[in-house]
């Protein structure tokens, strides 16, 4: 069998890690039975790809598929929030508008942080 380079996101790897030892497999060899269960669950009749496509377009009501297809829309939903929580930074977002915002501390007590603006006035 010939096999492509390909890149995956760690998170996953690290998954398949985990799950390989459970089923005396390597990663990679995880990593491509669940694409082979993708693939199955794609060609079935149960899993309604185009519908649960239509879903994330925005072009269709999730509350109409079903409970196979809504965990796949869910999947999907928080892979594209991981995403952009990876690129938020809201502490800087504030800075730059000169607000001032409350965040908790390493031990869960509120921090307040003022205002770059508010800062200058005070000096």
């Amino acid at each position: 069998m010939a096999t492509a380079p390909t890149r995956i996101d760690e998170d996953v790897f690290a998954a398949a890690k985990v799950a390989a030892i459970a089923n005396s497999r390597s990663a990679t060899q995880q990593v491509n039975h669940w694409a082979r269960i993708g693939k199955a669950l794609e060609a079935s009749g149960t899993i309604r790809a185009r519908d649960i496509t239509n879903v994330l377009a925005g072009k269709g009501s999730y509350d109409d598929l079903n409970s196979h297809e809504q965990a796949v829309v869910r999947a999907d939903w928080n892979e594209q929030m991981d995403a952009a929580r990876e690129h938020l930074d809201l502490a800087a977002e504030f800075v730059a508008e000169g607000a001032g915002w409350v965040e908790a501390s390493s031990k869960g007590t509120p921090v307040k942080r003022k205002s770059v603006t508010a800062r200058r006035k005070a000096s």
